[in-house]
């Protein structure tokens, strides 16, 4: 199998380029298949998919393609988008809807980050240590949970953080006294919003780097955005393959949480608008299409790639 092509140098400076709204097009048909299937199997229907689409087009060309100092017209949206007049009209209008919250998951998602990555809170062996629910209950200069979920957060209490982890099966108490993770990331077993929480951030996030990329007004740096594929595979090989890759992300992850860590900290005392940064990593295995049938890889490409 051939690696995938190097991350270009962040220095790399943007190259001139005009809209391919026919290459565009090829790529938004494949990324509509899993949204396909994953709108049949919730029974999201056309209709509603379509205003949320409408919705989203006029928001993007509101916030990102405005004219300096002056925003922009129904009819230069309308114009960008496509989407009717009367309709950017009723949508710029409409009240914001709230979403559905998940209040509690972005603080018990950096509890878990924090309790695999700080060196405080792990084994010799580079494991999660147990912890106790509470200073009262932990030995003397041990860690606890309470102190944990108070580093991370002081809005909301322990208690509360560590029941929604154990309803997610994150999570499970030993003894009585003492917390044990049962796994060296945050992988919800139920709770169907946090899943769908986390479908959303992680997904729009990858395909807003890879937009980024092919923007052709770019004027930053490439975004990481890379991957690997092999193919002719049997299913007992592909599974071997799914537990390398997740013993990969499990080292990964930790290594890049403890330098989060530190970056979080130093970040503190320094001025300028803030960033947010998501990395991730993803493995998707299915049946081959038979021979003949394979979606074309773009020249020279063999058994890898993504791009950037």
């Amino acid at each position: 199998m051939t690696k995938s092509p190097p991350s270009p140098d962040s220095a790399t400076p943007a190259a001139a380029g005009l809209p391919e709204p026919a290459l565009a097009a090829q790529a938004v048909a494949r990324v509509l298949q899993p949204l396909a299937r994953l709108m049949i199997d919730h029974g999201l229907q056309l209709p509603s998919m379509v205003e949320l689409l409408k919705k989203a087009l006029v928001q993007e060309a509101q916030a990102t393609y405005g004219l300096a100092d002056k925003g922009s017209s129904d009819t230069r949206i309308a114009l960008l988008t496509g989407v009717h007049r009367k309709d950017v009209r009723r949508l710029r209008e409409a009240p914001v809807s709230a979403e559905p919250a998940a209040p509690l998951v972005p603080v018990a998602a950096s509890v878990v980050a924090r309790w695999i990555s700080e060196p405080r809170y792990l084994n010799a062996d580079q494991s999660a240590r147990a912890l106790a629910r509470t200073p009262r209950r932990s030995k003397a200069g041990e860690p606890d949970f309470t102190t944990l979920v108070a580093e991370v957060s002081r809005d909301v209490g322990a208690r509360a953080v560590l029941d929604e982890l154990e309803r997610l099966g994150v999570v499970e108490r030993r003894g009585g006294d003492h917390v044990e993770l049962k796994s060296s990331a945050f992988v919800p077993h139920e709770g169907l919003l946090e899943s769908f929480h986390f479908l959303a951030a992680s997904v729009s996030d990858h395909l807003s780097a890879a937009v980024h990329n092919l923007a052709p007004d770019r004027t930053g740096p490439l975004m990481l955005d890379q991957s690997a594929f092999s193919q002719d595979l049997s299913a007992a090989q592909a599974a071997q393959l799914q537990q390398q890759a997740r013993r990969l992300w499990a080292t990964a992850l930790k290594q890049f949480l403890q330098t989060a860590t530190v970056a979080e900290q130093r970040s503190q005392g320094e001025q300028g608008p803030r960033r947010r940064v998501r990395f991730g990593v993803y493995f998707y295995d299915s049946l081959q299409p038979e021979a003949g049938t394979a979606t074309p890889e773009p020249p020279g490409a063999r058994k890898s790639r993504r791009r950037k």
